[in-house]
């Protein structure tokens, strides 16, 4: 458990130590680096402690997060803030830290998730810092990456499961819980 909670913390010290006045680019460059060390922790973590499972699990969640995200862009083509192309909605920087960070948090608790939703919300504040996005982009990256994150990665020896469900009639949520 203190792996993971080392690794944010690294991760969240060099987030924050952008500099107070930082241009577009150090802002762009400390999202990038926030967003890799949280996926290096979402994947990392598992592997360290032999938990194959949580490692596949955490990459389903990325990549499930990233899919979704780069299918919205191409049907939503919106202009970026900066102008430089027009994949601004929704934030793939934002549903991957925050898919890895939903992944950290379900897979190994509140130590390790309240650090990494910390360091995943400044991935997206340093996106439209940069920016690269408008607040919109990183909310709806936002919840993309929580709801793969939440939904995909299960929590190791659960007592209580909450399992939302949907079809073409309706939907729900199934609790499931071990004595």
């Amino acid at each position: 458990m203190r792996r993971p909670v080392l690794a944010l913390a690294c991760a969240a010290g060099a987030a924050w130590s952008a500099p107070a006045l930082a241009d577009e680019k150090d802002w762009d460059k400390a999202s990038d680096i926030a967003r890799n060390a949280l996926v290096a922790a979402a994947l990392g973590a598992p592997l360290v402690q032999g938990d194959g499972d949580g490692a596949l699990q955490a990459a389903g969640s990325i990549a499930a997060a990233s899919l979704i995200t780069h299918g919205l862009k191409e049907a939503f083509p919106e202009r970026r803030p900066d102008g430089s192309d027009r994949k601004s909605f929704p934030s793939g920087h934002s549903s991957v830290a925050f898919a890895s960070a939903a992944t950290l948090h379900n897979r190994h608790g509140w130590q390790a998730g309240i650090p990494a939703q910390i360091a995943a919300a400044f991935v997206g504040f340093a996106r439209v810092k940069a920016d690269k996005h408008h607040w919109y982009d990183v909310a709806v990256g936002a919840a993309i990456g929580e709801a793969t994150g939440f939904l995909i990665t299960a929590r190791r020896n659960a007592q209580v499961q909450v399992v939302p469900w949907g079809d073409s009639k309706g939907g729900g949520v199934t609790v499931a819980a071990r004595f």
